[in-house]
């Protein structure tokens, strides 16, 4: 098949099914927003295009969303239009649609397939959005509901048009109404469990000062950024207790001061308030703030970890949670969606309330105090994680069977 992959930061979730796609003997191409990308990537024919114009600094603000998709769906539309006048027809688009890409696509090309990648669709309740009631503001804000609508209308739009989907978890498949769940299928991303695996000969230095091994008792908690929404005001609450009852225990967090998904705080970082909230009950000589750090540096620090903390509203999954899966570390993790799709109490880790600080010091500090529960808990964690989300044996060849489905 001709296949057109569009992502705005391609390769993103088509790391490997793109390469993979091109082992298989089909023309792959991408039209991206990427302008640092050469004309080929592991076989894939690279086109970039860029956006023309910005957002309106007046627009209604319940459309401000909208319109930043349709700004970068009209440049993905005109760098289409280039590739059709050139005589490209594909057979298939394969594209993550989050960010208005695929709007006008149909209009170029009215006989390709379009399949794209769910990975979320937006709810105003029994979803992220009405979870914590410590960051619901006084109104609700009551147009919540109005913005959420117009935020999923680059799905809603294309509901008729697209012929299949495909998301990483049930829960997140479920979340997208009729016509589209039907279509879509469950398939995670894959990680690699070959190489994301235990080693008890890793360590990982600090600061070029503090070296921590497996012999060591690190906590671990690691977000892209420090948020609410994957829990850290719980965590951090929780730490006062976690390390009056273990004074040897060392917490390592790693996630940077910005915000990934929810609101801003009113001033500084979620980092500094949560920290500021606590900080006189801690020693914070065994609190290790270590930012965003190399990949490797990441799989060494999950090598060392004896208890693993993830925490998170009902929402998208972190990779993360399934690297640490494959680590073999001990897991503590939230209750709720989709966590509980990988994680099962007492088997393949411990799930706790979000909203229980001392519920998530008493997990933690258990599993501390018992090697052989932590042990016991790490090997079922990873042969879960090898046998759902494995990435050779069983995602990757899941995914090709899904486009081959579409032919």
């Amino acid at each position: 098949m001709r296949i057109l992959l569009i992502h705005q930061n391609f390769p993103g979730q088509f790391k490997h099914l793109a390469p993979a796609l091109v082992a298989e003997g089909h023309e792959v191409r991408t039209l991206t927003l990427r302008q640092d990308l050469q004309d080929q990537w592991q076989g894939v024919t690279v086109h970039c295009y860029g956006v023309q114009r910005g957002s309106s600094p007046t627009v209604h603000p319940w459309v401000g969303d909208f319109e930043t998709k349709v700004i970068r769906g009209e440049a993905c539309f005109r760098g289409a239009l280039q590739l059709r006048d050139q005589g490209y027809q594909p057979d298939l688009i394969l594209a993550h649609p989050g960010w208005g890409e695929t709007l006008f696509l149909s209009e170029v090309w009215p006989t390709a397939k379009l399949a794209i990648y769910c990975e979320f669709y937006y709810r105003s309740s029994g979803s992220d959005v009405d979870f914590d009631p410590e960051f619901q503001r006084s109104q609700q804000e009551s147009d919540t509901a109005c913005r959420l609508q117009l935020k999923n209308l680059i799905y809603t739009m294309q509901a008729d048009r697209v012929a299949a989907g495909i998301a990483p978890t049930r829960w997140q498949a479920d979340q997208f109404p009729e016509p589209l769940r039907s279509k879509i299928t469950v398939v995670h991303d894959g990680i690699d469990t070959e190489a994301i695996a235990p080693n008890l000969r890793a360590t990982i230095t600090l600061n070029n000062q503090l070296t921590l091994g497996r012999q060591d008792e690190v906590i671990t908690f690691v977000n892209r950024n420090l948020e609410p929404y994957r829990g850290y005001h719980i965590f951090m609450r929780s730490l006062p207790e976690i390390l009056r009852q273990r004074p040897k225990a060392r917490v390592v967090l790693v996630g940077g001061d910005d915000v990934s998904y929810g609101a801003r705080p009113p001033e500084g970082t979620w980092k500094q308030i949560f920290l500021k909230e606590v900080a006189d009950q801690l020693d914070l000589s065994r609190v290790h703030f270590v930012g965003k750090i190399p990949y490797n540096a990441f799989l060494s620090l999950l090598q060392v970890s004896s208890v693993h903390v993830y925490l998170t509203y009902p929402f998208v999954l972190s990779w993360s949670l399934i690297e640490a899966m494959s680590c073999g570390c001990a897991i503590v993790a939230s209750d709720t969606a989709p966590v509980q799709e990988v994680i099962e109490d007492g088997q393949t880790g411990r799930l706790v309330n979000f909203f229980d600080p001392a519920g998530l010091a008493a997990a933690v500090s258990e599993l501390l105090a018992n090697p052989s529960a932590r042990a016991k808990l790490g090997k079922k964690a990873r042969l879960f994680a090898q046998d759902h989300y494995d990435l050779q044996r069983v995602c990757l060849p899941q995914q090709l069977q899904w486009v081959r489905s579409l032919a």
